[in-house]
């Protein structure tokens, strides 16, 4: 059985349990593990062990889950629908990250390494630019971030959307993310590991 290691209140471990969630993927769950520092070299959740084998790494491990299962909606295996759902995978790994990182550690964590007035405003002004570039995507295609299907891409980039709605800051109105959020609230899955009231 899939073994998942890595605290249930981690944004990334949030993305593989929702994975698996929407997958039926039976796991076991290890919120302390000492095995985590001797499996990945970075010392970070999450980790999985499958068929006796470690990955890390939480948008690689979603797309391993995805190809493992046969998900193909959620991972589809022609190359150019593939790379346009990789592409805000990685985006939301890369760019996105970085600009959330200062303003969510001074804000929600109360980070003392974190204190710096004008760094906490840039970094909230970046995350909000790039939210709204989230948003046109959504407003474009009218439904999911790749188009009409549910995709990967929603997972990981729905997990931080809602770190940006609960974080204590100036956000703009955004009406395309609004109107994703209410389509992925119908998802069971979305609610047990997004949207319930962790960061």
């Amino acid at each position: 059985m899939l073994t998942i290691l890595g605290k249930s209140t981690s944004i990334n471990v949030r993305k593989v349990l929702w994975t698996c969630a929407e997958i039926g993927v039976p796991y076991q769950h290890e919120l302390h593990s000492s095995e985590i520092a001797r499996l990945n070299p970075n010392a970070m959740v999450p980790v999985i062990i499958d068929d006796g084998q470690a990955l890390w790494e939480s948008n690689t491990i979603c797309r391993y889950l995805a190809g493992q299962h046969g998900r193909s909606d959620l991972l589809p295996t022609e190359a150019m629908p593939r790379a346009q759902v990789e592409k805000w995978m990685d985006w939301q790994a890369t760019e996105l990250n970085n600009a959330w990182r200062y303003a969510f550690m001074a804000l929600v964590r109360g980070s003392a390494a974190h204190a710096d007035a004008a760094a906490i405003a840039h970094s909230a002004g970046e995350w909000n630019r790039l939210m709204t570039m989230l948003d046109a995507q959504l407003a474009t295609t009218g439904a999911w971030v790749c188009g009409d299907s549910f995709t990967l891409a929603d997972i990981v980039l729905g997990l931080s959307f809602n770190r940006w709605r609960c974080t204590p800051m100036t956000r703009p109105a955004l009406t395309a993310l609004q109107a994703w959020a209410e389509r992925l609230d119908q998802r069971p899955a979305w609610r047990q590991h997004g949207a319930n009231g962790i960061p």
